[in-house]
């Protein structure tokens, strides 16, 4: 009870923010000189400007160099360091520090309402998503204990890589990931199990419609039509496939590796799936709807006050509410639910969100001068930005890219020319399948790393999963190059 109204706490906190910030204009806060350059480049999508970069320099990335080797090395430093990292107050605590320097520098800079905009209008909607798939899908209890034999594991990626796409790679991974460690209890080789659940289902699965990953559902709302990235399937089904096959292939050998006596027991202690906390369906549908519908393409008053749109994280609060007051509470005690991992996510990324600010403005800036003007090129570098950056600011940095390169205006522009549709499909694929290839390219990462850790998994450290990711990922990756771009 403490954790739910303290993270019901966070959420009003957050979404009041939102709403006092509202008040706040770039005309308030923004150096004079500035004011008329930063007006005659404002983004009537996006709302905050475009970038000039010419006042930052390439040292003031370095808190967010910090605070990715904090996440890297701290976990796997002496005990006494690592165990004060995993106290999530500690991470908001370097966060908070890191984060400050940002903003310092970049209120400096004159860069204020960029800092606004990417807490208002990107943090905090992030964070009231994901906590509200993560809250109401922990209220759904897949009970049983099937036998963790590799090809029942197997119908768990395939399942929640379907899933993905249409209740979003969050509410997917938060819905499948406790009931999957929940099989393989009695097992002792599983943690390729859960690495490969993230790249199929927290990654590669949502890239069949906008619901599915942050990225596409920023297309959607710059004039991507939401039946274009049906046009990904190509590349997704053969990645499923060919991660399907690998993955049956490495879980049969460590299956064959497990002592008798857990095999037995995993047997004998064999039930049959059932299903609980129904009712939480119809409110993930309704997340579901929110994302999709009270926006600006149905709610035409949001392009002239933004602000309009919290509509949309206010309606997802009360489906949390709704979610609480209908589920029983011995469903969540079943899942073995806390808001661990979510706070875990907020307190980290509120410091990633405010720290990468600089190297997005950068990255903007002097993107044409990386040379990046063919499908393969937009391919690895919005995956590999993606990697380590946000993927849904890096998809709109590599969008507006193509848009220069080729002139285009608009996204139908685009979608109209082939040639120019292949760099749209390049981005699309690159800011989703590569946001697998660290914890931090994709929320719903570290949220399955932390869910699997309480349960008792000892879960790789930052380069130990990009060992799995480079042995893995990349030669797919190599493979959809030549196929595709």
């Amino acid at each position: 009870m403490k954790l739910t109204k303290k993270f019901g706490l966070t959420l009003a906190i957050l979404f009041s923010f939102a709403l006092v910030t509202s008040s706040i204009t770039a005309e308030e806060t923004m150096p004079s000189e500035s004011k008329t350059t930063t007006e005659s480049h404002e983004h009537h999508e996006g709302g905050h400007h475009e970038v000039k970069g010419n006042d930052l320099q390439i040292w003031s990335v370095i808190p967010f160099v910090i605070i990715l080797l904090c996440i890297a090395i701290l976990p796997i430093s002496s005990h006494s360091i690592a165990h004060w990292w995993e106290h999530n107050n500690n991470k908001l605590l370097i966060s908070g520090i890191l984060g400050a320097v940002s903003f310092g520098i970049l209120t400096a800079n004159g860069w204020f309402p960029k800092i606004v905009h990417t807490l208002v209008f990107e943090y905090v909607p992030f964070i009231i998503l994901l906590g509200s798939l993560f809250y109401i899908s922990g209220g759904i209890v897949l009970k049983g204990d099937i036998e963790a034999k590799p090809i029942n594991n197997l119908i768990f990626l395939l399942v929640g890589s379907f899933l993905a796409s249409i209740i979003g790679t969050t509410g997917a991974s938060m819905l499948l990931i406790r009931p999957l460690l929940k099989t393989n209890s009695e097992r002792k080789h599983i943690v390729h199990t859960v690495v490969f659940f993230i790249f199929m289902v927290s990654n590669i699965g949502g890239s069949l419609t906008p619901l599915g990953d942050p990225p596409l559902f920023l297309g959607y709302l710059q004039g991507v039509p939401f039946d274009w990235t049906f046009k990904l399937f190509p590349e997704m089904i053969l990645s499923i496939i060919i991660l399907a096959i690998v993955y049956f292939i490495w879980d049969t050998k460590a299956y064959s590796t497990e002592e008798k006596k857990d095999i037995k027991k995993d047997h004998d202690q064999a039930e049959p799936i059932s299903l609980s906390g129904q009712i939480n369906f119809i409110w993930l549908f309704g997340i579901v709807l929110c994302v999709a519908f009270l926006n600006e393409n149905y709610i035409p008053a949001i392009k002239h006050n933004p602000y309009i749109g919290f509509i949309r994280e206010a309606v997802m609060i009360g489906l949390m509410f709704a979610s609480k007051l209908t589920s029983d509470i011995k469903l969540r005690e079943h899942n073995k639910f806390t808001f661990g991992p979510i706070q875990e996510v907020a307190y980290l990324f509120i410091g990633i969100f405010i720290t990468m600010i600089p190297a997005l403005i950068l990255l903007e800036a002097n993107g044409k001068s990386l040379g990046v003007t063919k499908p393969w090129q937009f391919f690895w570098a919005t995956g590999g930005f993606s990697s380590v950056l946000d993927n849904a600011p890096t998809y709109l940095t590599f969008l507006s890219l193509a848009k220069g390169l080729t002139g285009a205006t608009t996204v139908a522009q685009i979608i109209a020319n082939p040639e120019w549709e292949a760099l749209l499909k390049a981005i699309s694929v690159g800011a989703v399948f590569m946001g697998a290839n660290t914890y931090i390219g994709n929320a719903p990462n570290f949220m399955v790393k932390s869910v699997a850790e309480e349960n008792k998994v000892k879960m790789p450290s930052f380069g130990g999963y990009m060992l799995y990711s480079f042995g893995v990922l990349i030669p797919l990756f190599i493979l959809l190059t030549f196929l595709f771009f």
